[in-house]
C-alpha cells in the first residue's frame, strides 16, 4: 500500500481503475433503477424476473448482447462504424479523473479541472456524428446532424451557467469551488438569484446534451427509427446505451459539485455527500425523462437560444457584480 501512495503514477492508475469500475457498475444498476422509477410512475412492475426484485436484470442484458451477432451494413465505412461505441464510451469516463470525490482525494487536481470537463464533455458530439455518418443510413445521419446541431446550440447556455460557479468561487479547480461552498452556502442557494437559475439552466443543458428526454430529438423514435443506434446490434448498441447513462451520471456529479457543495454537508464532509446529491440529481433527471414529452427540433432550437442563452448570460453578469460588490 505505501509503495502505490508514494508513486503518484501508479496511485493515479489505482484510482482510475477504481473509479472507472465503480462507474460503470453504476451505470448498469442505473438501467435497472429507471426502469423500477418508470414502473412505479407508471403503475406496472418493472423488472421482476432475474434475480431478487429484478436486480440481475442488467447481468441478463449483457449476456444478451454479447450473444448478438456483430452486423456491419455492406457499405458502411467500417473502421468509424466500430470506433465510435468505444470512443463515446472513453470520452465520458475521461472526464472522471478530475473530480474532487472528497477532501484530498481526487485522482488528478487540475488547476483547469472544469475546463477539462467541460472540453471532454463537448467532444461527446465527435462519436456520435461518426456513428450518424458510417452507418450509411439516412435515419442515422438525420440523427446525427441533429446531434451536432444540438450540441452546438446547447454547449453555449451549459458553458455560460457552468461560469456562475467559476466566477463565484474565483478557480477553475473543482476543489476550491467546492471549498468555496463551505457550511452550506451552496451556490444553488447562495447568492439566491444567479446561483438558482444557472443550476436548472445547467441541469437542462446536461439533458440535452445527454439527448435525454424531452430532449432527445436525434433518436426520436416517431421519425428516425433508433436515430444514430438503427444499424448498431449487440454490444456496440450495448456502449452506446450506456455511455447516455454514464454521461447523464457524470453530469448528476458535476451538478452537485458545482453547485450543491460537493462533499459538502452536515456533519462530517465526505464522499458520501457528493453520493446522496448526484444520486438526488440523477432520480431527478429520471422524473422529468418519465413526465414530460419530447419538444419538437424547432421548439427545442428555440428555447435554447431564445431563452436558455439570454438568461445565462443574465447570470454571469448578476453573478460578476456580485462578486465584485458583495
Amino acid at each position: 500500500m505505501s509503495v502505490i501512495l508514494e508513486n503518484p503514477w501508479l496511485l493515479g492508475a489505482v484510482a482510475g481503475f477504481v473509479v472507472i469500475n465503480a462507474m460503470m457498475v453504476t451505470a448498469a444498476w442505473s438501467i435497472w433503477f429507471e426502469r423500477k422509477f418508470a414502473g412505479a410512475m407508471q403503475n406496472r412492475p418493472g423488472p421482476t424476473q432475474v434475480g431478487w426484485a429484478g436486480l440481475l436484470q442488467p447481468v441478463a442484458d449483457l449476456l444478451k448482447l454479447i450473444q448478438k451477432e456483430d452486423i456491419v451494413p455492406t457499405n458502411a465505412d467500417r473502421a468509424l462504424f466500430n470506433l465510435a461505441p468505444p470512443l463515446g464510451m472513453i470520452l465520458v469516463l475521461a472526464g472522471l479523473a478530475v473530480f474532487p470525490w472528497a477532501p484530498g482525494w481526487v485522482p488528478a487536481d487540475l488547476d483547469i479541472g472544469l475546463l477539462f470537463i467541460l472540453s471532454i464533455s463537448s467532444l461527446i458530439t465527435i462519436p456520435v456524428w461518426m456513428a450518424g455518418w458510417a452507418s450509411n443510413n439516412k435515419y442515422a445521419l438525420l440523427g446525427g446532424m441533429r446531434a451536432a446541431a444540438q450540441a452546438v446550440s446547447f454547449e453555449v447556455p451549459l458553458l455560460l451557467s457552468a461560469l456562475v460557479p467559476i466566477i463565484l468561487g474565483g478557480s477553475l479547480r473543482l476543489g476550491d469551488i467546492v471549498a468555496a461552498q463551505a457550511d452550506g452556502r451552496w451556490f444553488a442557494l447562495w447568492p439566491p438569484g444567479p446561483g438558482s437559475v444557472a443550476f436548472v439552466l445547467f441541469m437542462l443543458a446536461s439533458l440535452a446534451e445527454a439527448n435525454r428526454i424531452p430532449f432527445d430529438i436525434p433518436e426520436a423514435e416517431s421519425e428516425l427509427v433508433a436515430g444514430i443506434t438503427t444499424e448498431y446490434v449487440g454490444m456496440k448498441f450495448g456502449l452506446i446505451y450506456l455511455a447516455e447513462y454514464l454521461h447523464t451520471a457524470v453530469s448528476s456529479l458535476l451538478g452537485a459539485t458545482l453547485f450543491l457543495g460537493g462533499w459538502d454537508g452536515p456533519g462530517p464532509d465526505g464522499i458520501h455527500w457528493l453520493l446522496l446529491k448526484s444520486f438526488a440529481l440523477f432520480a431527478g433527471i429520471f422524473w422529468v425523462r418519465w413526465t414530460l414529452l419530447r419538444y419538437r427540433a424547432d421548439q427545442f432550437m428555440a428555447l435554447c437560444w431564445r431563452v436558455f442563452v439570454p438568461v445565462s448570460l443574465a447570470c454571469v453578469a448578476v453573478a460578476a457584480v456580485w462578486r465584485v460588490y458583495a
